[in-house]
């Protein structure tokens, strides 16, 4: 039997049907290549708007492991490292592409996906000097991998920590539109950019086919960064196609009407299985949802439901991890509800 619906991701379907449109009628309009067409300096102008930062830069790659490769390379001293999260996705899901550009990750393992000062402190007290990798630079992700959002008072210390211990703090922004249209959130766009060194706003699961915007908030850091985006590959010729896209998305809050659906039907799921008494690995408000659920009933959904077995709790339980997107339609989560409900 084919599969009724797949919540494995939010990147399974192509783009909001009003990207396609404009790619199409701005398709034979001949624009400067390598980030110099006049959609992404449409781009930059509404995030130095939304900021309120008229001096930053915003360059735009193809992808999200892309955007950490090149920023943190370009950050790091060759002897120098990146903390974070065990969960974090430089950590646990690129491949070693950080350790690959020669650069150690020192993961803290947290029980939410986020990092704070208390997390980073036994990185800090490393007594063997030039012996031991310094470390530099402290990522983060909002929303985290488990779905979880910083509040603005945990970004502000996490931030003064950084300023105080001569770090640099990123921010992965690959569900950044989620995070900041989650009920819970206190968060804006300037204080990110006031409170991080960079930053990226993604689009591949925030309704463009392709694509993130990186954000260079500290001055300090932008004279050279087109040198590492050309040495690393990630300076696209056409950059048009990703800056049109964004370019989009940003017009009329569009990118954050998608992140706030996207997350409207993970709360449904969410309150469909609080309400059979289903406990949540983490409490969150975004696009991913993490529920315990019996062995046995995983292997039922499993029979018409797409989704990712996330790890095993004990020998009759497990944690599994569902995710709704932009374009996820609702009587889609309704049937799975009712699905849920009948197999409960």
């Amino acid at each position: 039997m084919a599969m009724l619906y797949d919540f494995s991701n939010d990147y399974s379907e192509g783009c909001h049907p009003s990207i396609l449109k404009v790619l199409a009628e701005t398709n034979l309009i001949q624009q400067h290549g390598y980030g110099d067409d006049e959609y992404s300096g449409n781009v930059t102008a509404v995030v130095r708007k939304l900021t309120g930062n008229g001096s930053l830069d915003v360059y735009m790659v193809g992808g999200g492991t892309l955007a950490n490769l090149v920023v943190l390379s370009s950050l790091l001293k060759p002897f120098e490292s990146v903390i974070a999260a065990t969960t974090g996705h430089i950590f646990a899901n690129e491949t070693g592409a950080i350790e690959a550009t020669g650069h150690k990750v020192e993961a803290a393992c947290t029980t939410d996906g986020k990092l704070r000062p208390e997390d980073i402190k036994p990185f800090l007290n490393k007594a063997r000097g030039h012996h031991v990798v310094r470390s530099r630079v402290v990522y983060i992700s909002n929303s985290t991998e488990l779905g979880t959002v910083y509040t603005k008072q945990e970004l502000t210390s996490l931030s003064e920590f950084c300023k105080d211990n001569n770090l640099l703090l990123y921010m992965d922004g690959a569900r950044l539109p989620m995070a900041l249209t989650a009920i819970s959130n206190d968060l804006t766009m300037e204080d990110i950019a006031s409170l991080t060194d960079v930053f990226y706003i993604g689009g591949t699961k925030c309704g463009a086919l392709l694509g993130e915007a990186i954000v260079i908030a500290n001055p300090q850091l932008r004279d050279d960064f087109k040198y590492h985006l050309k040495q690393r590959g990630a300076l696209a010729a056409k950059s048009r196609t990703i800056g049109v896209q964004f370019d989009q998305l940003l017009r009329d809050n569009l990118i954050f009407d998608l992140a706030d659906h996207a997350n409207k039907m993970a709360l449904k799921l969410a309150d469909a299985f609080k309400s059979l008494d289903y406990s949540l690995l983490v409490e969150s408000d975004t696009n991913q949802l993490f529920p315990v659920l019996p062995n046995s009933l995983i292997r039922e959904l499993q029979k018409e439901y797409g989704f990712i077995v996330w790890n095993v709790i004990d020998a009759d339980n497990s944690v599994v991890r569902l995710i709704t997107s932009w374009a996820t339609p609702e009587k889609e989560v309704e049937r799975f509800i009712n699905y849920l409900k009948k197999t409960h």
